[in-house]
């Protein structure tokens, strides 16, 4: 049916609904696979696959998504953390290797799996804020599962940052131009948080507004990085230009810009 039905990774995600209804890991499937389903669990499946069809993202069927080596809960109200992603956390952590008392600030927390992720690997504090009460409801949910010391505020990018406070600032803003819509996958345009996708005609508005705060927000020498866009280093890099040094881009596994670090100049 999932096959037929042209969902990506099929088999996987047949295994992983089916583990889901019935409450078990796949090695546990894989070690039964005589055993019969319940009623119950063939109920719970048979609604999992309908969703999965109508094309509800698998995520937020099981409500987990896997990020930097924990599980987090996602559901609409939250983007569903990609493993691109995870390749900002490495520039974080890197950064936070040379100055182990900076003040992190996650912009556009989500679920909050980046500020998360980060105070976990260094045990140390960290800011996040998001626009959505929602959103920040569900990244409160995956602090108190991490037992992670990060504090969240609700906040429009970074209105409510004090001046000079922020030695690290993180974030993967909504990059997506509205024209894009018509051509992204379905599953993500129809389910995923239109906040925290989309960002003006041309895509580079929230980009624009960040880097006009990060340099307000930041003390100088503080560092910027950024998850990049498709098709959006070289403006990106351009919004840089005059007030920002050392300027880094980190391709991913595809080869393609990922993220981009930059450093406020003194």
């Amino acid at each position: 049916m999932l096959e037929q039905s042209a969902v990506p990774a099929a088999r996987l995600t047949a295994e992983v609904l089916l583990a889901h209804a019935t409450h078990r890991d796949r090695a546990w499937l894989y070690a039964h696979g005589e055993d019969e389903l319940t009623e119950r669990a063939w109920i719970h499946y048979g609604r999992y696959l309908n969703e999965r069809l109508s094309g509800k993202p698998t995520q937020y069927i099981t409500h987990v998504q896997e990020f930097y080596g924990r599980a987090f809960y996602v559901n609409r109200d939250v983007l569903i953390p990609r493993p691109e992603t995870e390749h900002l956390v490495e520039a974080a952590l890197q950064f936070l290797k040379a100055h182990p008392n900076a003040r992190v600030l996650d912009v556009g927390t989500g679920s909050g799996a980046i500020a998360i992720s980060v105070a976990c690997e260094t045990a140390q504090n960290v800011l996040a804020s998001d626009l959505s009460q929602a959103a920040l409801a569900i990244a409160e949910r995956n602090r108190r599962t991490h037992n992670a010391r990060v504090a969240f505020f609700a906040a429009d990018l970074l209105d409510a940052v004090e001046a000079a406070s922020i030695d690290l600032l993180l974030s993967n803003p909504p990059y997506v131009p509205g024209a894009d819509a018509a051509n992204m996958q379905q599953e993500v345009r129809d389910w995923e948080p239109h906040l925290a996708l989309f960002a003006g005609d041309t895509g580079f508005e929230i980009y624009r507004r960040l880097i006009a705060g990060a340099t307000r927000v930041l003390r100088p020498g503080g560092r910027l990085i950024m998850e990049l866009g498709y098709r959006s280093l070289e403006g990106v890099r351009d919004m840089l230009s005059p007030k920002w040094s050392d300027i880094k881009v980190i391709a991913d596994l595809a080869d393609l810009p990922r993220v981009i670090t930059a450093a406020l100049s003194k």
